[in-house]
């Protein structure tokens, strides 16, 4: 064997026994992933997720491979945590490994990684604390708000009470009533319920949820370099958020003309301060894409949030009207008729606040959360995720956990009461998600809840001219959002 023949032998030996760590390598790695089914090429584990209650087909996947299994949603692999223990375990107890937010190219695509929800690294942290601190400044949980929500319950009771008795759509009733909370923040005033421009924002508001919970939104944000140049109604998404985007823009450039460094009206006029204080700072994270994101995500999480509870609310209400005469038994018991809820009456009346909580977690607003994305290499459950990771937080399992509550797929408020019949908390109440990408709204939320909801049932009886039985609680709609079906809400004043 000449010299040149060894030396090649000697080469592919070496490029052999390369190939060989390699392979084992990449298995050994494949091993520490967490199990799952094994995906098609391109479309991934597309074909075995439900399109309609995704949740609940997540759920039902984690039965076969443990509560945190992989998934291809089309090329990207993404890991899927079911239950309460290991949601914990992941958002809560490795909170800062775990708070990285994923994708969401269905907002992105206006958005563009700003704003208070769709931001990462120090953008995320500095935006979420400004505004955590601006919206206390403007009253969120404090007094100011508290008669703002108030003021607002009242303009909804005098809305519902022109409706005569009559069998009504409740839609944009609860929207335009959450919105103008949140508008009475952020814009620093609110609306009048016939304002057209008003009702139209709040329309565009309704088809963004609506289509990005459809099958066409889901195919957007996995497919999205393919379905931008396809014809279909996900492009209805990018229009409706533009129309929300361009009033933002012109309530901007009001502020701008009336601005008042030393006394601001509302966020804008606070963010806006910000940004002239860091002007000087080229890697300032205040500037003008960040603050129309950002009023942006606010006023469509204040808006859609709450009355989406609302809406299902209600419908659980008239489904079982032995609810319903249990809340009015203690609002005429603590209140009465006369004087006006106030968020102190929450802690005397528990069936009322339990309530309220069995609605936000049986109706299971956001059942996979937002997407979060691991910030760097993580081990779970003795499997090894790597950075970047889209991480799927099942909050549909954890509201439906039955370690957690007794019954979970049955409406019951005694799921937040003891023997004793006080209210009594769950650490798996997570419908605002947990750790640190909880909603920075939640408070406000919850507030809003509270009031909207005994401020009406104080002033009226619910009425349905579909028979109890007949009424259907299992989503219109169920993947990026929990829509409840149509119905109609009949009142009587009390």
């Amino acid at each position: 064997m000449d010299a040149a023949m060894a030396q090649t032998l000697f080469l592919a030996s070496c490029l052999f026994c390369l190939l060989i760590l390699f392979i084992r390598k990449a298995m050994h790695q494949r091993d520490k992933l967490p199990p799952g089914p094994t995906p098609l090429p391109l479309i991934g584990n597309l074909l075995l997720i439900h399109t309609n209650g995704t949740g609940k087909g997540l759920m039902k996947m984690s039965e076969k491979y443990g509560p945190v299994f992989r998934l291809y949603i089309g090329p990207e692999m993404a890991v899927v945590l079911s239950g309460y223990e290991v949601v914990k375990e992941a958002l809560i107890d490795q909170a800062e490994v775990f708070n990285g937010r994923g994708e969401m190219e269905t907002f992105n695509q206006v958005l563009q990684g700003f704003g208070i929800t769709f931001s990462n690294g120090v953008t995320w942290r500095q935006t979420r604390q400004f505004s955590i601190m601006t919206l206390r400044d403007f009253g969120v949980g404090k007094r100011g708000i508290e008669e703002r929500i108030q003021e607002e319950a009242q303009f909804l009771v005098e809305a519902f009470r022109k409706t005569k008795e009559l069998p009504f759509d409740p839609t944009f009733f609860f929207s335009q009533a959450a919105s103008n909370v949140i508008c009475s923040i952020v814009f620093g005033n609110r609306f009048d319920y016939d304002d057209k421009e008003f009702h139209h924002l709040l329309q565009m508001i309704n088809e963004t949820f609506c289509l990005i919970s459809s099958i066409w939104g889901q195919l957007f944000d996995i497919f999205s370099s393919i379905m931008k140049k396809l014809p279909g109604p996900h492009n209805g998404i990018r229009s409706c958020l533009q129309v929300l985007e361009e009033y933002i823009v012109k309530k901007v450039k009001q502020n701008q003309e009336t601005l008042d460094p030393s006394s601001p009206q509302d966020f804008i006029d606070s963010f806006l301060i910000k940004m002239e204080q860091e002007k000087q700072n080229s890697s300032s994270h205040f500037h003008m894409k960040n603050l129309i994101a950002t009023v942006l995500t606010l006023f469509f999480a204040g808006t859609e949030t709450v009355s989406t509870t609302l809406r299902y609310g209600f419908l659980i209400l008239l489904k079982y009207p032995e609810f319903e005469e249990r809340l009015h038994e203690e609002i005429d018991h603590v209140i009465g008729q006369q004087r006006r809820p106030c968020l102190e009456d929450r802690n005397k009346m528990p069936y009322t606040n339990a309530m309220i909580h069995e609605i936000q977690r049986f109706s299971d607003l956001l059942p996979l959360s937002l997407p979060h994305q691991v910030t760097e290499d993580t081990h779970l459950r003795g499997y090894m995720i790597p950075k970047g990771t889209r991480i799927i937080p099942l909050l549909h399992s954890v509201l439906r956990d039955p370690t957690q509550f007794s019954d979970p797929d049955s409406v019951n408020p005694g799921h937040f009461l003891d023997e004793k019949g006080n209210f009594k908390k769950s650490d798996a109440f997570m419908p605002f998600s947990a750790g640190k990408r909880t909603c920075p709204g939640e408070g406000l939320a919850r507030m809003e809840l509270f009031l909207f909801f005994v401020s009406i049932l104080q002033n009226f009886s619910l009425k349905s001219y579909t028979p109890p039985k007949d009424i259907d609680l299992s989503p219109a709609m169920s993947s990026f959002g929990n829509l409840p079906h149509f119905y109609e809400l009949t009142l009587v004043p009390r």
